[in-house]
């Protein structure tokens, strides 16, 4: 019947059957032989998925008789005699059909195809059929079935049965009706628009609402038009849904409906972006809208980002805002730790190989440090990640700051050797929060290097004090009374040189050494610290 080819899929085997001549292979044979395909593999059920859909797109292209659209059908009607296993086998054939017919430019008879897939339909609904109703709706969208097709399939019936049916309309309407009652919006929505079916009104909007099915109100609203649209939009600011109005709003133009929402969406996403400290994003979303640019100002300002406020005056010709002065209460830098309690005697930028030496000298007399790496965000979904810029090195009086950028590019093999020396020191504490995430971008950033591969006596706190919200500045709030400000902590970490303030920020971490004393009475300390304690005791 075909030959089988074995493919590793992560750490797992597929066995797929290549089915060169599917001439004489019959919808039977063909589903016992996918689902032998499907048990033999060993690999996860969606990596078989894929391998397999992929497959069925190809062999559909192998000449099966007496057609591959009708062939399709055919299997879809014997899919259920695989009980449990006709669920996936229906999505499986049904998907690679799909995909299929992007490649195929010639189908056989399109009528008569949409013809015997109303009959499946038919006897699907009437129960006759075993699938579940997604089915239906995918059949439906797949072979494009009218009504028309729909009144020929139930002639046979009428005509065997002797059973009323009515007309194919008001077939579909009986179906819909019992979706509706068994509260299966999405696909009843979806039938009404296949079929235009348009008699359901506002009510119905607002039942969808209150049964919470907002993805069918929505599909319905949009159906319907511009009125249904602005009386869901409505409903959705009255449940204070934002962000769903928003989208909305974006989606199908009524900005000028509904300037007021807008503004309050904008607003509400601009906040929640200067709370993050993205206030690129922030900027980049605003499209020159002077309003909203007022408003991100004023954010600045209320978070005491001063140097943000005079960019964004400069740049946007602001003048008014540059002689406001907020009352003390509105800025919250009074709430954060400043560099300056921390007693810090200095702040050293390594970027030359005889500085590298220098800070791995000095560090190598530190019992315990805390590591922090940076690198600029990247706000694209999907691309690539941006290199570690910096990666921080400190005691509790003396912070080093490495250009890890420039050293790579200039002395790599130094730097290697350097960073090999303190990070794997068995003589040297190495605290972080949340590290394995800067251990693995490392990894990423710098692959050729063999500092990043392995780490001698690094301890992650955040497995010891178990915070579960807010990460490390939560913990410093709980502990040492104040926050961390990372207003401004999404910010450009490859610029040189850095601000003043990227400077200030890079503290945080120094507050990690800060939270030592606090280890040895944390509530995880005795199951974190087995393998270390011996050697801890050994530093102090």
């Amino acid at each position: 019947m075909g030959t089988k080819i074995d493919n590793a899929i992560g750490m797992g085997t597929l066995c797929t059957h290549a089915f060169y001549d599917l001439k004489h292979v019959s919808p039977a044979v063909f589903l016992y032989l996918l689902k032998e395909c499907y048990f033999y593999g060993t690999c996860k059920a969606t990596a078989k998925f894929r391998a397999l859909q992929y497959q069925v797109c190809l062999v559909l292209q192998n000449d099966p008789k007496p057609g591959p659209a009708t062939f399709t059908v055919q299997c879809l009607y014997l899919a259920p005699l695989f009980e449990d296993d006709s669920h996936g086998f229906t999505h499986l054939i049904i998907s690679a059909f799909r995909r299929f017919l992007k490649r195929s430019n010639t189908l056989e008879d399109s009528l008569e195809v949409k013809d015997l897939a109303a009959h499946l339909i038919v006897d699907i609904i009437r129960g006759q059929i075993f699938h579940d109703e997604k089915i239906v709706m995918k059949l439906l969208e797949t072979f494009d079935v009218k009504l028309s097709n729909f009144e020929k399939a139930m002639c046979p019936i009428k005509e065997n049965d002797g059973v009323s049916c009515g007309t194919a309309k008001e077939f579909v309407e009986r179906y819909i009706v019992e979706l509706l009652e068994s509260q299966q919006y999405v696909i009843a929505v979806a039938l009404m628009e296949h079929f235009s079916i348009s008699h359901y009104g506002q009510s119905f909007l607002l039942d969808m609402i209150k049964s919470k099915q907002y993805k069918a109100a929505e599909k319905w609203a949009t159906y319907m038009g511009k009125p249904m649209l602005c009386t869901l939009i409505e409903e959705f600011v009255e449940k204070n849904m934002l962000k769903d109005a928003y989208e909305i709003i974006k989606k199908n133009n009524l900005k000028q409906d509904f300037p007021d929402v807008y503004k309050r969406c904008k607003e509400s996403s601009l906040k929640n972006l200067a709370e993050k400290g993205c206030w690129d994003v922030a900027e980049a979303r605003i499209n020159n809208d002077r309003q909203l640019m007022e408003y991100l100002v004023y954010l600045a300002m209320e978070a005491g980002y001063t140097e943000k406020v005079d960019e964004l005056c400069q740049r946007y010709s602001l003048d008014r805002f540059l002689d406001i002065k907020l009352p003390e209460t509105t800025i919250q830098e009074g709430r954060y730790l400043h560099l300056d309690e921390l007693l810090v005697e200095d702040i050293i930028w390594v970027d030359e190989v005889e500085g590298l030496l220098d800070a791995t000298s000095h560090i190598d007399g530190f019992k315990v440090v805390g590591l922090d790496c940076e690198w600029k965000p990247n706000y694209v979904k999907g691309s690539k990640p941006n290199k570690v810029s910096i990666m921080q090195i400190a005691s509790e009086k003396k912070a080093f700051i490495f250009d890890l950028i420039k050293l790579h590019s200039e002395v790599p093999d130094t730097l290697d050797d350097c960073l090999t020396h303190i990070l794997m020191s068995p003589r040297i504490l190495k605290l972080g929060y949340n590290f394995q995430c800067d251990t693995r971008q490392l990894a990423q950033s710098y692959p050729e290097l063999k500092c990043f591969k392995n780490y001698e006596l690094l301890l992650d706190i955040q497995n010891i004090f178990k915070e579960p919200r807010g990460g490390l500045a939560r913990l410093t709030e709980k502990i040492l009374g104040a926050s961390l400000n990372k207003t401004r902590r999404n910010s450009n970490w490859e610029q040189r040189p850095l601000t003043p303030n990227q400077v200030m920020l890079i503290s945080p971490f120094l507050f990690v050494i800060h939270l030592k004393p606090f280890i040895f009475v944390a509530p995880c300390y005795e199951s974190c610290l087995k393998s270390v304690l011996l050697i801890w005791k050994n530093i102090f």
